[in-house]
């Protein structure tokens, strides 16, 4: 048995202003959007193709739906994103670009001088991490 990983919901109470934010951190695009929820994905999985082969189904790429609820967040995430820019990008630049944007530095125990990534959130306090720059 396998099921392809479809979306990653994320909790906002600003559903249009928090799933713009990481459009434009992942370079993607918002896919649909309404009062109940705002879908984002990469270019190349924006297409209504239909795919009847159950391999290039289960290879597609996944999207983030942002949607709305009353609730303020209250703890560390217990599932998060990772991020990583390629190894010709200043990763450093790219930090303080999200910084510029609206994301924070957030400590969650890790000791800076310890490990190679950066835990930051986004506007509405959802954890995720840039790690070392990468070529795979």
């Amino acid at each position: 048995m396998a099921l392809r990983w479809y979306t990653t919901v994320v909790d906002a109470h600003d559903i249009a202003t928090l799933g713009r934010w990481w459009a434009q951190t992942l370079d993607w695009q918002i896919a649909y959007e309404d009062e109940h929820e705002v879908c984002v994905v990469p270019d190349v999985a924006a297409d209504d193709e239909v795919i009847d082969d159950l391999g290039t189904w289960l290879s597609a790429r996944t999207g983030l739906v942002f949607v709305p609820v009353p609730e303020g967040k209250a703890v560390k995430n217990r599932l998060h994103i990772d991020l990583a820019p390629h190894r010709s990008q200043d990763r450093d630049a790219e930090i303080a670009a999200l910084v510029e944007r609206g994301a924070t530095y957030v400590d969650v125990g890790q000791h800076a001088d310890e490990v190679t990534w950066t835990v930051l959130a986004d506007p509405e306090g959802n954890e995720f991490c840039v790690l070392s720059s990468r070529d795979r």
